[in-house]
């Protein structure tokens, strides 16, 4: 990718408006300081001391965080919270965010902020290290008046947007935002608003989904067709069969795309300095091939520009990261040379 090229489908991103429907979570760290430990003298365990408490968005608003730092002019948030402490931290943690529209994110006072609480003992000089997470879920069936909410949202604004990304998160299907309704009808609206990208990727694959843009990992593709065959022609053939591109990715060994016109696009790794953590790699994926996407870029450059932002969020350790253009950029050039041309 040129230099010129990398600027030409960057500064569109101002201009862009992207829906993200899903499950939004709250990332909440607890950062430990191990020297402060202490053992309780009513059950006689190890006390950990927290230091420090962070929150900040996670799962469809990991999406969110990364397609802000690129710069996205307008970003719609379609999922709900808790009417909790959680939910409280959560919706602050999104209005922090540039250009975030918070009109079709509800408060449902009948379900909890799902959340991950992450604690880390932090040491100096050591990377930081994550013990057993906390999680808050909804195990119970999305409220069929909350559903038909999300549905109406979907409708309405998706004639609005440049491109839609939609994420499940959930364990149990039909307990989050993306039921069977949601995912129906965002197969309508794709099928009448063929002119946007519309990117899905679910924890639980992606089996009973609408005919859209596919982003999973291996495991998932293997898992969705059912085959033996390598990642490539399993990737094509659900390419052809549904007429919609299909992004895979492949951990150390990169990541490809399948085109509907049987083509298949590989992008390697770029290469690891020190050490990673993998959290939040595929959110930083799919919204930077939303984005570029949206700026009709190609298969290629899109892979391209979301292999680099995966390899910056996987260099930032403790945290769940984000890559702006600069990073984008930068990596780029590391890669390729500091030549004006060619990044």
């Amino acid at each position: 990718m040129t230099e010129e090229r990398f600027r030409e489908i960057t500064d569109r991103y101002e201009r862009l408006r992207i829906a993200v429907i899903g499950d939004y979570c709250l990332d909440r760290y607890l950062e430990i300081d191990p020297s402060l430990s202490e053992t309780s003298i009513e059950t006689g365990l190890p006390v950990y001391n927290v230091t420090r408490v962070r929150s900040q968005p996670g799962g469809a608003g990991t999406i969110l965080n990364n397609l802000a730092a690129l710069g996205v002019g307008k970003m719609f948030a379609i999922g709900f919270c808790g009417a909790d402490g959680e939910g409280y931290e959560l919706k602050n943690a999104l209005e922090a965010l540039r250009g975030v529209d918070l009109g079709r994110f509800v408060e449902a006072t009948d379900l909890h902020t799902f959340t991950y609480t992450k604690p880390l003992i932090c040491e100096r000089g050591v990377t930081p290290r994550e013990l057993n997470r906390l999680d808050f879920k909804n195990w119970r069936p999305m409220p069929a008046k909350l559903e038909n909410t999300f549905v109406e949202f979907l409708r309405t604004l998706a004639a609005g947007v440049d491109a839609i990304i939609a994420l499940d998160q959930v364990d149990v299907p039909e307990t989050g935002v993306m039921t069977r309704a949601v995912r129906n009808a965002l197969g309508e609206v794709c099928a009448q608003n063929n002119r946007i990208p519309i990117l899905a990727d679910s924890r639980q694959g992606l089996r009973d989904w609408p005919k859209l843009i596919y982003k999973m990992n291996a495991r998932e593709l293997a898992s969705f067709s059912g085959s033996d065959e390598s990642p490539e022609d399993q990737a094509q053939r659900l390419a052809k069969a549904n007429g919609l591109p299909v992004f895979v990715t492949l951990a150390e060994k990169g990541m490809l795309c399948a085109s509907p016109d049987g083509k298949v696009f590989h992008q390697p790794c770029f290469p690891v300095r020190g050490e990673i953590d993998i959290v939040g790699a595929g959110d930083a994926v799919t919204a930077n091939l939303a984005a570029s996407l949206a700026t009709a870029a190609t298969l290629p450059e899109a892979l391209e520009l979301a292999s680099a932002a995966a390899t910056v969020v996987i260099h930032q350790i403790g945290t769940t990261g984000t890559a702006n253009v600069s990073q984008l950029r930068q990596r780029l050039l590391a890669s390729g040379g500091a030549k004006r041309k060619a990044l």
